[in-house]
């Protein structure tokens, strides 16, 4: 453990805990107290990690609204607002989308699948872009206000910087902006099929995000909408059991695979 304030390794431990059990430290070189997640944005929260932790999961994973979520806390005598979930996924989902992102450097495969769908923000449509290889992996998730030039460019340079690829094929609808967006930022090698039919499995997989957004009923703000629906996809391609398209998986081998990953992703928000 060292100190929050000045780096150093030199603390002790006290002997009293918060009042949510967390050991409480003392540096002793610059004299400042702190505990066990003083470093982290859930400092000052009066409910314990692994409960907040738990609540930005569901919210994530499930059709659940804001409301629903204390219900369901309230039973087990756990009381908080839906103000409290809003504020929590506003803290938590940035560090998850980032730990998620970073663990699948190097892993998407050559050929990729983009396309944009409509999300509703504030009673006006706009854009989030997406991106999957030929297996279904996540590529990249962009929000947008725009669907132009610019906003292409952009996408292709995050998704190529988050995965550490440069495809070799890409597949878009009829959409002008993407022939010259991928000249520019992937380069002239890469072949480009322009064809709506061949990007039919990124249509189907666009049925991810709109089911979970629809029960939503929209974003009130741009950021809000781009913070959930990059979280969101991050964390549905992180739990998913499948590492190609159809590939049959028992349920045996599916529920390992989500409590291993469930665990990971409980320990993340609980550090964040």
């Amino acid at each position: 453990m060292e100190c929050v304030g000045c780096g150093s390794a030199a603390v002790s431990e006290r002997s009293e805990r918060t009042a949510q059990g967390y050991r409480r430290f003392r540096c002793r070189p610059c004299g400042k107290q702190f505990n066990e997640r003083s470093s982290g944005s859930l400092n000052r929260t009066q409910y314990p990690s692994d409960v907040i932790a738990l609540v930005v999961l569901w919210r994530l994973r499930y059709k659940l609204a804001l409301r629903d979520l204390p219900e369901m806390f309230l039973i087990r005598g756990i009381v908080f607002s839906h103000e409290a979930v809003r504020d929590w996924e506003a803290k938590l989902t940035p560090a998850l989308a980032e730990s998620l992102r970073r663990r699948r450097r190097g892993k998407a495969g050559r050929s990729w699948y983009v396309d944009e769908t409509y999300i509703k923000v504030h009673g006006h449509w706009r854009y989030l872009y997406r991106a999957i290889d030929r297996s279904g992996t996540l590529v990249d998730v962009m929000f947008s206000e725009h669907r132009d030039m610019a906003a292409a460019k952009a996408f292709f340079e995050s998704a190529k910087m988050v995965t550490g690829v440069t495809p070799a094929r890409v597949t878009t609808d009829g959409h002008d902006s993407y022939p010259r967006a991928i000249r520019t930022v992937l380069g002239t090698g890469v072949r480009h099929r322009d064809n709506q039919y061949l990007n039919n499995r990124l249509e189907q997989d666009h049925r991810g995000v709109k089911g979970r957004y629809g029960p939503m009923r929209g974003f009130k703000c741009p950021r809000s909408a781009g913070r959930f629906c990059r979280a969101y996809d991050e964390l549905r391609n992180f739990l998913r059991s499948r590492s190609r398209t159809n590939q049959k998986v028992s349920a045996d081998y599916r529920r390992f695979h989500f409590l291993r990953r469930t665990a990971t992703v409980l320990s993340v928000l609980e550090a964040a």
